[in-house]
């Protein structure tokens, strides 16, 4: 290490360095060390901080400025994919597949990066997650067949999305879209996408200063929120519903 970061206690309850004191490059890096224990990475989210790091490096962790947010009552779908969506025949389910899901999200190929993050600790970690009932994935299925999906975590009243991934055009799309219409109708009004990105802002994602976001998670993290499995509570939800819903459902025109 060369940047002289500050090096993580072995105990999952200890602080991370203030998100202020964060590197401006590589933007965002704060600390590295610790584990991905359930513990650790809980306090990490609640603190505006996560874990990226490649395979062979130590457990590095970031809080960039700005953040990229979507509130969910401004995602936008376009109008020609809402005419799609008007004959699919997909549905949308919640914590059905999550680790079909994040392997998912593992094996995309993303521009201009060799290799994944989502490393073989990492999946365990967020499988751990999602056992104690902290991890969520929102699966797109075409009958039986997985066709994109949406993967984080649930802090509160605040959603900390990962990775998602189309298996067809437009699948991660719709997942995102279900994700956040659910989240509106249960007063999540935020879906932290962390890193800045085009694709992500076509989709509605803000960038926000990272002040700010620590301000707007920190009325979150703390109250309410839905701990366990989404399943039921998230139903089945048809993708042809997203095409006409409005802001009374989390999606803007």
């Amino acid at each position: 290490m060369s940047f002289h970061l500050p090096r993580l206690d072995v105990d999952p309850a200890s602080p991370f360095p203030p998100v202020d004191s964060a590197l401006r490059r590589p933007d965002g890096l704060l600390a590295f060390g610790g584990d991905l224990s359930v513990p650790r990475l809980l306090l990490a989210y609640r603190h505006g901080i996560f874990p990226w790091f490649s395979e062979g490096q130590p457990i590095m962790w970031w809080s960039p400025d700005p953040r990229m947010v979507f509130h969910t009552d401004r995602i936008h779908l376009s109008q020609r994919f809402r005419r799609g969506l008007r004959s699919s025949a997909w549905t949308v389910h919640s914590d059905t597949a999550f680790r079909d899901v994040v392997d998912a999200c593992a094996a995309s190929p993303r521009p201009g990066q060799d290799g994944t993050w989502i490393t073989a600790a990492m999946v365990d970690a967020y499988c751990a997650l999602h056992a104690a009932g902290h991890a969520h994935s929102v699966e797109v299925r075409d009958g039986d067949r997985l066709v994109g999906g949406i993967y984080g975590v649930a802090v509160g009243r605040a959603f900390f999305g990962e990775s998602m991934f189309s298996g067809t055009s437009g699948g991660s799309k719709v997942a995102l879209a279900a994700l956040a219409a659910r989240l509106v109708q249960w007063g999540m009004p935020l879906v932290d996408a962390q890193v800045t990105h085009p694709h992500l802002e076509r989709l509605g994602a803000e960038r926000v200063p990272r002040e700010r976001f620590m301000r707007e998670i920190g009325l979150l993290v703390d109250g309410g929120g839905r701990i366990g499995a989404w399943t039921s509570a998230f139903g089945v939800l048809p993708a042809v519903a997203l095409a006409d819903v409005g802001a009374g459902a989390g999606i803007s025109a």
